[in-house]
Order: C-alpha cells, then structure tokens, then sequence
C-alpha cells in the first residue's frame, strides 16, 4: 500500500497536469493568449516547465505502479493481458511526450529547434481542424516524427479505453478521490474462508 500511496496520486495529478496542458495547448489558439498579454515565448517557458513537471510525476509514478503490479503477488494475478496492452500503449505515449517536452522543447536534441518546437501552429491547428470536420492533415506533416507518433499513441490508447481499467476516468472524480483503495483477494483465498 506504500508504493500506492506514492505512485497513484503522483501519476494521477501528473496526468492532470498533462492533460490540462494540451487543453491549453491543443484548444487554445495562439492568437487567444496573444491577445490577452501572453507573449508565444512567455507561453513557451510556463508550458515547458509545467510540461516538464508533469512528465516527471506521470513517469516516475508510472513506474511506481508498474513496479507495484509485478511485484505485489495479490495484484500479479489479476492483471490480464488487456492490462498489459495497456500499460504498454500508456508507456508509449508517456515515453514520447516525455521526449517530446523535455528532449525536443527544453533540450533541443534533435538540432533543429533551438528555442523549441512550436506545435501551436501545426499540431494545434490540425487538432482543432479534426474538431471542425475539416481535417488539414498537411499540417501534422509538418510536424516533427515523435509529435506525429504522439498523436497516433493518443489515439491507440483512447481506442482501448473501453476495453481496459481506464474505462475508471469515466467514473465521477470528485468521489474517486476520497474512495479507499481496492482491496484484490484471490478467488481461492475467499473459499478456503467458507471451506
């Protein structure tokens, strides 16, 4: 239960946290937080470094609840093969917006962006151009691979949510925040007990 008490709720607001950032990023244009006083570069630097926040807590409590799911026997034996495809599809999209907003957008490793990728002109634009019905898929074109792969993991892991223990972030959240933890018994623990 310790390795619960860190890893869930780390990875959970890290989740939040992402996900509140490519709200921002992805809905919100450009021209919006320009004409309120928010400069791109002002923009850049707070999202970078939320950005980055957030891959921190998400990988590392991620890895916490991995490493709890191998290793805790009573959680081993129920995790199925659709767990599995999960975490490994929740890993990939994990992994590459990591990448994407420390290696490309705070440490430049590819060499072409020196003061980051802007996806607010190619990514955000196309994303909302899916949302009008009026797909401009040209411009994910322009986007850098690992951005593109980001948005096909995205899709992959919305895909599988039905199927999968995420269906749980359509539970309502304000009571999934104060609900204890489950409690997972083996089947053969519970009839040995009426035995």
């Amino acid at each position: 239960s310790k390795l619960l008490r860190i890893g869930s709720p780390m990875f959970h607001v890290g989740i939040l946290m992402a996900l509140g950032g490519h709200f921002m990023g992805l809905v919100i244009p450009a021209s919006f937080t320009e004409k309120i006083g928010v400069q791109e570069r002002q923009y850049h630097i707070v999202a970078v470094a939320m950005g980055s926040i957030a891959a921190v807590m998400v990988t590392f409590g991620m890895l916490i609840l991995i490493y709890r799911r191998r290793t805790v026997l009573r959680v081993f034996q129920v995790t199925t093969k659709l767990d599995k495809l999960m975490y490994l599809v929740l890993g990939t999209l994990v992994g590459l917006g990591v990448y994407n907003t420390i290696g490309v957008n705070l440490l430049n490793l590819p060499g072409k962006y020196p003061d980051g990728y802007n996806y607010r002109e190619t990514v955000a634009v196309w994303f909302r151009s899916i949302a009008t019905f009026n797909p401009r898929a040209e411009l994910m074109m322009e986007a850098p691979l690992t951005f593109q792969l980001h948005a096909l993991a995205s899709m992959a892991l919305i895909s599988i949510i039905p199927i999968t223990r995420l269906v749980h972030i359509f539970s309502a959240p304000i009571g999934y925040l104060s609900r204890p933890y489950l409690v997972y018994r083996h089947r053969s623990a519970r009839k040995s007990r009426r035995g």
